[in-house]
């Protein structure tokens, strides 16, 4: 279905603007609607109970790829001259150890320009993205070296709704340990160690795949990155793939968390590569290949992961389903309540 489909009013209020521990709900008591595929169902929960809902021997896969402060203040310099003291510099996504694509947040900037971030690390401007504000910029460090500084000086993408910064931990899941993603991966954020005991107790199984989360809005709706032009880097394990291979051969479900893992999943099975780039669109007409359930969180109006659920589930049921969060005041975005697609 085209995104203008489920194009809805959000009222402003629905939008989670604190953390669950900042609302003083635990991370994994978030609300949680339980979304049947085929009839249309719906049920409303606590995350906490997700157990409920899977059966021993399901698989639940899980990206573990870590938040970083991807927005960096840095003083913009041409031939030795400061063109500004203070200009903001959003990563985007990384293209080499040490090259990202990245929206400068400044006009008239050009090749060769230098961003100079801290006294230890600076930055070389040397290209533009074809139809895209985004710049190429290579970095003075690379690998861990330059992680660790973006670490030091960078703070987390905040959007509109967030009212007021929160620290990098609070952008983090609970297992998040490859750096790179430059938008949390938010639907694993209501996962607890609590809560992942209670499932490997029940027999339900967990894997982890990677893939590092892009940039996903440019700052003026001009510049609509769809689907096709978020390239984002993927790592499916050797192991992992297998687990895949034998649930389903058992006749047990994988449950994919999150739109980031859908694609990296789907990707795989299409082109057979473990270990690649994506920018796999995917709506009602995909036939998919290995998610056969999806957590996630609450999607605004015409966003391009409302078509990957479609893929999941009819319009018409995606649609009473989210009026009905609506109606029952449900919260939106990473800080928000979560779906259980099954």
């Amino acid at each position: 279905m085209p995104a203008k489909a489920l194009d809805f009013y959000l009222p402003e209020a629905l939008n989670a603007s604190y953390p669950p521990e900042k609302r003083g709900v635990r991370r994994d008591h978030v609300r949680m609607m339980v979304l049947d595929r085929n009839t249309g169902e719906t049920k409303h929960d606590q995350f906490f109970h997700l157990t409920n809902y899977l059966q021993p021997g399901d698989l639940v896969i899980l990206n573990n790829s870590r938040t970083i402060p991807a927005v960096l203040q840095a003083e913009w310099i041409r031939e030795d001259v400061v063109i500004a003291s203070a200009v903001e510099v959003r990563l985007a996504r990384r293209r080499q150890e040490d090259t990202w694509e990245a929206l400068i947040v400044a006009n008239s900037i050009k090749d060769g320009d230098q961003l100079q971030f801290s006294q230890a690390l600076s930055a070389t401007v040397v290209g533009s993205k074809e139809n895209s504000p985004l710049k190429t910029i290579i970095f003075s460090k690379k690998g861990t070296e330059l992680f660790n500084i973006i670490y030091a000086v960078g703070e987390p993408v905040r959007y509109e709704y967030i009212e007021q910064p929160w620290e990098l931990d609070y952008y983090q899941t609970v297992f998040a340990s490859h750096p790179g993603s430059v938008e949390m991966p938010s639907a694993g954020r209501a996962f607890s160690w609590e809560l992942i005991f209670k499932m490997k107790h029940k027999g339900i199984l967990l894997d982890f795949i990677q893939l590092h989360t892009g940039l996903s809005y440019l700052l003026d709706d001009q510049w609509h990155q769809t689907p096709e032009d978020n390239v984002e880097e993927y790592q499916i394990p050797d192991s992992t793939m297998e687990r895949i291979q034998q649930t389903k051969a058992a006749g047990n479900k994988v449950i994919a968390v999150g739109t980031t893992v859908v694609r990296a999943l789907e990707t795989a099975a299409l082109t057979g590569k473990r270990s690649s780039q994506t920018n796999l669109y995917i709506d009602q007409g995909f036939p998919l290949q290995i998610a056969d359930g999806i957590i996630t969180g609450l999607h605004e109006p015409k966003a391009s992961h409302l078509d990957m659920l479609s893929a999941f589930v009819s319009e018409s049921h995606l649609s009473n389903a989210y009026n009905q969060a609506i109606a029952c005041s449900y919260l939106w975005h990473e800080f928000g309540d979560m779906n259980l697609i099954l």
